[in-house]
């Protein structure tokens, strides 16, 4: 690519608006589609499987539109961009319909689709950051990504709250208010991404790029073709991360499958069978979960700050293992309120997660293949979700007594592991100190 132009740190801010309305989209996903999916009778041991869309669509369409990103160039429309416009587009129309699912197979489909706009749109975002910013700016544009994270999710979370007390009653079988928040996420998803890609320009690539680019065209096989070779010339440190996604991930996907039924049980002794009682759950919920993203995008700018200083394995070890406290801590609160303490920790990890473990990615990949390896990590993210959709719906069932309580001291337990196999990550290259 040409000389990376520096960027004031208001225009770093404005390449990232998009990725606001992106994990706006996900934090409805977290904090709402479980209890849709609870306002229509699934069992708890169906949940997992319900989720299955949004790891596999992950699975599939992220590593394949960032091995396609890396060979586009469109003089007016760029490289990433149409990827991330197209993905909010699709995006916006599946949470508008969303409410209106009548039926949880109707739910789970739309579920699948919107997925699909969330993964086309995510991939490439995160390439854009690589691209544009020199290595000294990185940290800040990762952990930019990470304070619109928590700001999108905090969004989406308040609403949960606010919402059901301006949109009361019902329509059809889901509270009023959840018609509002997705509809809020329809207008959010194509409206920030419109401002990220109005404000902030990419840098076209050199001409020698530009041949290589004519030389080795985007065919229909070719993100396949560049994802494998990609997978076989992987870095070590990638493999190493890999080990801490398994934990992770599948640790995270227990918390959003149970924590508004644990806060159910363990305050006000109710289950989803108890409509209006679980409904408060979920509406309190949505208010910690809030507070953990305030906790999120406050600190994510200074997490950048600390990984320069003592280097991204350490930082994201002990925010991992903050988070573990959370999760054991969660299922044992019987007062509501304790909640705003307990949520402190994974509002820290969440920060972390959401930025930090690209920086020891970035330094050891080359940039023209940023796309495909931005790609490749989300599988190492998805494919620990899909293993627990697959397979937690069992463990829960047979193990924990269907007991979402359970489920989140199994969580926490598992991002102990994760915390100590971020230990075992050795860097070479690094763009921090490590």
């Amino acid at each position: 690519m040409n000389f990376k132009v520096k960027l004031s740190f208001w225009q770093i801010i404005n390449m990232n608006v998009g990725f606001f309305g992106i994990q706006y989209s996900f934090g409805l996903q977290q904090s709402a589609v479980n209890p849709i999916y609870d306002f229509l009778h699934a069992s708890p041991d169906q949940i997992p499987m319900l989720n299955l869309a949004g790891p596999l669509t992950g699975l599939l369409i992220q590593p394949i539109i960032g091995a396609m990103s890396d060979k586009t160039w469109h003089p007016r429309w760029g490289r990433r961009k149409p990827y991330f416009f197209i993905g909010a587009i699709i995006c916006s129309i599946a949470l508008f319909l969303f409410p209106f699912s009548s039926s949880l197979w109707m739910a789970a489909g739309l579920l699948w689709i919107l997925d699909i706009g969330n993964n086309t749109a995510m991939e490439p975002y995160r390439a854009f950051i690589a691209d544009t910013l020199d290595e000294e700016q990185q940290p800040t544009g990762f952990q930019a990504q990470s304070f619109f994270t928590g700001f999108g999710q905090f969004l989406a979370y308040i609403s949960l709250f606010l919402f059901p007390i301006v949109f009361v009653g019902y329509t059809g079988s889901l509270p009023t208010w959840i018609y509002a928040s997705f509809f809020l996420g329809a207008v959010l998803s194509v409206s920030s991404i419109w401002w990220s890609m109005s404000k902030t320009k990419e840098i076209p690539p050199t001409e020698e790029e530009l041949a290589i680019l004519k030389a080795e065209p985007l065919k229909v096989f070719s993100p396949f073709i560049d994802i494998y070779q990609a997978v076989l010339e992987m870095p070590t440190v990638m493999w190493q991360l890999f080990l801490v996604y398994l934990f992770q991930w599948y640790a995270m996907m227990c918390y959003w499958q149970n924590n508004s039924k644990s806060i159910a049980l363990s305050v006000w002794n109710v289950t989803p069978k108890n409509v209006m009682g679980y409904e408060k759950a979920v509406e309190w919920n949505g208010l910690i979960g809030a507070f953990g993203f305030i906790v999120t995008f406050s600190i994510a700018f200074y997490l950048a700050k600390l990984a320069k200083k003592h280097g991204a394995k350490m930082i994201h070890f002990v925010c991992l293992l903050l988070g573990a406290v959370s999760f054991l801590w969660f299922p044992t609160v019987a007062n509501q309120y304790l909640f705003f303490a307990v949520i402190i920790g994974y509002g820290i990890a969440w920060a972390s997660m959401m930025g930090i473990p690209y920086l020891m990615v970035v330094a050891v990949v080359p940039k023209e293949r940023y796309g495909v390896y931005m790609g490749i990590i989300n599988m190492m993210i998805v494919i620990p979700m899909i293993i627990q959709n697959l397979s937690f719906g069992y463990i829960l069932k047979n193990f924990l007594d269907n007991d979402p309580r359970q489920a989140i001291t199994f969580a926490g337990v598992l991002l102990v592991l994760a915390a100590i196999s971020t230990l075992f990550i050795k860097i070479k290259k690094t763009n921090v100190s490590d």
